[in-house]
């Protein structure tokens, strides 16, 4: 009877890798749908196909997994439903870096090219991230994995949206938005880089129109905006100002250049 030596150390990528293939061709983490009796699901909450798992993505998963496991043991048609996010904006970038080295840009190519190049690049780089969830040993029913750009996917989150729309519950307004002037388009709060710089704050005195000597003081880190103004805001239970409402201030820069604003 041969005899193998067992290893003084622990080699994870002999083993963890040899049990999770057995257990991902053996369907051993996939949820039958017609056997719905005491159902226990869990979606997993996407993470962009741009990146890399990061710990807090690994603490998130282990605790989903334990949670699917435990229900798993216990008897329950568990679902742990794995997919990957689109992080449009990232992806755009990722894909323009790429073509940058071409020498194009995506303006070069047109929509129908750049929305290729960019199916493109998700085939080639996308499944960085299920590989990892892989070696985690995530116990995720891989046979159901999806991309929010699917179209399926797509299609329900159109249905979804004008279904909300046309019930009231949400709507389209104006709103203070993050411009790039490299993408031409808007970004959400958490895709801005916020940087601090040093600046000044100028207080800038207005004269009251028909009031020699008289002046209103505002304060701004702004002030190239003066030449916009068209009215000056207070507030109507201040004692300094409440005689000032309906009066006029000017501002007077230069023989071309004069303003005249409003207090309200």
């Amino acid at each position: 009877m041969e005899i193998k030596n067992i290893p003084t150390v622990y080699d994870p990528q002999a083993e963890e890798n040899k049990w999770y293939a057995f257990w991902e061709e053996n369907g051993l983490f996939h949820a039958e749908v017609e056997q719905a009796e005491r159902p226990y699901s869990i979606v997993i909450p996407p993470p962009n196909v741009t990146g890399q798992l990061h710990m807090g993505h690994a603490l998130d998963n282990i605790l989903q997994d334990i949670l699917i496991r435990a229900k798993r043991m216990q008897g329950y048609n568990t679902l742990w439903m794995p997919g990957t996010d689109h992080a449009g904006i990232a992806t755009q970038i990722k894909v323009e870096e790429m073509l940058a080295k071409e020498g194009l840009s995506r303006h070069d190519l047109g929509r129908e090219l750049f929305i290729k190049r960019v199916w493109d690049w998700k085939k080639e780089y996308g499944g960085v991230i299920t590989n990892q969830l892989r070696r985690l040993g995530a116990s995720c029913d891989w046979q159901r994995e999806r991309f929010t750009m699917d179209e399926g996917c797509s299609r329900a989150v159109r249905e979804v949206f004008v279904a909300l729309y046309e019930k009231g519950l949400i709507y389209q307004g104006n709103r203070i938005t993050n411009w790039c002037p490299r993408c031409n388009t808007a970004l959400s709060d958490i895709e801005v880089e916020h940087e601090e710089t040093p600046g000044n704050l100028y207080h800038v005195r207005y004269p009251l129109e028909g009031s020699e000597g008289e002046f209103v003081t505002v304060a701004t880190t702004r002030p190239e905006t003066i030449l916009g103004d068209t009215g000056v805001a207070v507030h109507p239970g201040d004692e300094r100002y409440c005689q000032l409402i309906g009066k006029n201030r000017n501002l007077q820069i230069s023989e071309k250049c004069f303003r005249r604003a409003q207090i309200i």
